[in-house]
């Protein structure tokens, strides 16, 4: 029989653990997507760091699409909701405010990708759909073409950053189909495909960063102009 320790430790003189909280693990698993990615915010992950079962996770969070919701509304604590770009014209800070918050999903691929089945409800979430409605209003914008138009406006941004990630991650077979492209539009038969060979250059033209604020006009633009129609 092992001896007796001389000093031992009363169970209530130990340090109790912290308090299991929604916030804090979702705090822990945006720690862990920063530090080691995605596929590494498990439930059994998170237990362990939390120093918990698994099943106990589960009276917070449903399941993992829930989470990865909760993530990204964490994240969207980082969109620039009070954008100046473009001085007094509120198309352009809308614009910035997308930008923003696009932004904040290429900075996280994984998530961004992620956030197409996993729509975020929390306050910061709402915070950025209150916003989007604002500037709308202060255009003028229709109440009801306001409403369905903040849904395209950020299906449209997380779909461009998802996209964008999947580039990334095949960067080196994104410059070939690049090039690819390219050449084959420079090359077409002006007689066969006169457009094509009038705008090749067009077609190619503009930076991602520009493209990307244009796409995000357009919409707004057509948001605008569109009336809803039902029934």
């Amino acid at each position: 029989m092992p001896p007796r320790s001389r000093n031992p430790i009363s169970r209530r003189e130990r340090p109790a653990k912290p308090a299991l909280t929604r916030a804090g693990i979702v705090a822990t698993a945006v720690e862990i997507l920063r530090a080691e990615g995605l596929a590494k915010v498990t439930m059994r992950r998170l237990a362990q760091e939390l120093d918990t079962g698994p099943a106990s996770l589960y009276v917070y969070v449903a399941n993992t699409d829930e989470l990865h919701a909760a993530m990204l509304d964490d994240l969207l604590g980082e969109v620039d909701l009070d954008t100046a770009a473009g001085g007094d014209d509120w198309r352009e800070r809308l614009v910035g405010v997308l930008n923003s918050y696009t932004l904040v999903l290429f900075a996280h691929p994984e998530l961004a990708r992620a956030a197409l089945a996993a729509r975020p409800n929390g306050e910061n979430y709402l915070r950025l759909l209150e916003r989007l409605l604002a500037l709308l209003d202060e255009g003028g914008v229709p109440a009801a073409q306001a409403a369905w138009g903040v849904n395209v406006l950020l299906q449209s941004a997380t779909a461009t950053a998802a996209e964008e990630s999947m580039r990334a991650q095949a960067q080196q077979r994104a410059e070939q189909e690049w090039d690819a492209l390219s050449h084959a539009l420079h090359e077409v038969d002006g007689r066969t495909h006169p457009r094509l060979h009038a705008l090749a250059d067009e077609l190619l033209s503009g930076t991602p960063e520009e493209r990307l604020s244009w796409s995000f006009r357009m919409l707004i633009n057509g948001i605008a102009e569109t009336p809803v129609r039902r029934g």
